[in-house]
C-alpha cells in the first residue's frame, strides 16, 4: 500500500470524473465558445455569490491575477507573513505587479481588525499606498486554520470605508466552511476577488476558479491572456472541475475526521516535540531535536508512506479523497511502530 499525505494536489480523478471529462462538450475557449468552462465559470460564481468567474490553469495564476487586477505598482498589499501568495508564488508579487508587502503575523495567520487598520499606511507620500487586503482561508502554513465568515465580515467593514479592497486566497475554502458552517455564496459579500482551486480537496486534475466582481471580469480575463493562461478546448479539464463542486464538497468532512485521527496518534508517539492544532486536512508537527525530517521521512518510505518535510524540524501531512480509512489505519500502525 502506497499512502501518499505530501498533499492533497497529488489526488487522480476518480472513474466517475474520468467519465465527465471524457463526455465534455468543448469549444475555444479564448474565444469564448466553450460550453463546458462556461458552465464551470457560471456555477463557481453562483457557488461564491460572485457576479463572474474565470477559469485558469492554477491557483498560483488565480491569486497573482487577483493581486495584479487591484493594485497598481508601488502599491502595498497587507497578509500574512506566512502567505501563500508572498511565501511560495516565487516572488510573483514583485515580479507581476510591482507591488511591496506589510506582512503580518496574524493568530496562525489569521490577521485582526487591530493589526490590519495600525498597518495601514497613510498618504504620505514616502509610503507605498495600502490597497489590498490578501486573507487566506484555510492557512496552509498554519496546518489548515481558519476564518468565521463573521471574522471576514469585520475586517471587510473596517477596511472598504477606507478605500481598500479585499482579495481571498480561498485554495482550500471549502475546507473552511466545512467546519464554520458558513454559506458559500455570503463569502462574495466581502471581496473582489476570490481565488478557489479545484484540484486540492476537491480532486480534480488541474485547475482554479478566480470569482470576481463583474467591473473586473474585463481586466481578470486581459490579465489571464498576458500571464499565458488562456487554453482552447479546455472543457475537457472543466468538466472535471465541474464533477469536483458537485459531488466532492461534502466528503471533505471525511478528510478532516481522518486528520484528526491521525493527530491522536502522532501526539502520543515519543518523536513528536509538539504539534499544531489540527483544524481541518492538514497536520504539521515538530519532531524532537535527534529526528531530522530526513531520518524520519526515509522511516516512513520504507513503508511506502508519503509526507513532506515544512521546515528544519518540521513534518506536514495532509489527507485528501484517495487517502481513505485504511490508509489511516495502516499510517498509523506504521506511526506507532516507528523508533529512533
Amino acid at each position: 500500500m502506497v499512502v501518499d499525505l505530501r498533499s492533497d494536489t497529488v489526488t487522480r480523478p476518480t472513474p466517475p470524473m474520468l467519465e465527465a471529462m471524457m463526455q465534455a462538450e468543448v469549444g475555444d475557449d479564448v474565444f469564448g465558445e466553450d460550453p463546458t468552462v462556461r458552465k464551470l465559470e457560471e456555477m463557481a460564481a453562483h457557488l461564491l455569490g460572485m457576479d463572474a468567474a474565470v477559469f485558469c490553469p492554477s491557483g498560483t495564476m488565480t491569486n497573482q491575477i487577483g493581486i495584479q487586477v487591484l493594485t497598481s505598482p508601488y502599491d502595498e498589499v497587507i497578509c500574512y507573513k506566512g502567505a501563500h501568495i508572498y511565501k511560495y508564488e516565487g516572488g510573483g508579487l514583485a515580479g507581476n505587479s510591482q507591488v511591496s508587502v506589510r506582512l503580518l503575523p496574524g493568530d496562525r495567520g489569521r490577521l485582526s481588525v487591530e493589526e490590519v487598520l495600525s498597518n495601514i499606511n497613510s498618504s504620505d507620500i514616502h509610503y507605498p499606498t495600502t490597497s489590498v487586503v490578501a486573507l487566506e482561508n484555510t492557512v496552509v502554513r498554519e496546518a489548515g486554520s481558519y476564518y468565521t465568515l463573521k471574522q471576514i465580515k469585520a475586517i471587510h467593514d473596517a477596511v472598504r470605508p477606507r478605500g481598500l479592497r479585499m482579495h481571498l486566497d480561498g485554495a482550500r475554502l471549502f475546507n473552511a466552511l466545512t467546519e464554520t458552517n458558513d454559506a458559500s455564496r455570503d463569502v462574495g459579500k466581502y471581496f473582489d476577488t476570490i481565488s478557489v482551486c479545484l484540484s486540492k480537496g476537491l480532486g480534480a486534475p488541474v485547475g482554479s476558479v478566480l470569482a470576481c466582481k463583474k467591473e473586473w471580469e474585463p481586466r481578470v480575463r486581459r490579465v489571464r491572456k498576458v500571464f499565458g493562461g488562456g487554453m482552447r478546448q479546455a472543457g475537457y479539464l472543466a468538466a472535471a472541475g465541474l464533477f469536483a463542486l458537485e459531488n466532492n464538497i461534502g466528503r471533505l468532512r471525511d478528510d478532516h475526521r481522518r486528520a484528526k485521527q491521525l493527530g491522536e496518534v502522532l501526539k502520543k508517539c515519543t518523536y513528536v516535540k509538539s504539534m499544531m492544532p489540527v483544524d481541518t486536512n492538514i497536520l504539521i508537527f515538530e519532531l524532537i531535536g535527534e529526528v531530522t525530517p530526513e531520518k524520519f521521512l526515509a522511516r516512513l518510505a520504507e513503508h511506502q508512506i508519503k509526507a513532506l518535510p515544512f521546515g528544519a524540524t518540521e513534518i506536514r501531512m495532509v489527507l485528501h479523497l484517495d487517502i481513505n480509512d485504511a490508509g489511516v489505519q495502516y499510517t498509523s500502525d506504521v506511526l506507532k511502530s516507528l523508533t529512533f
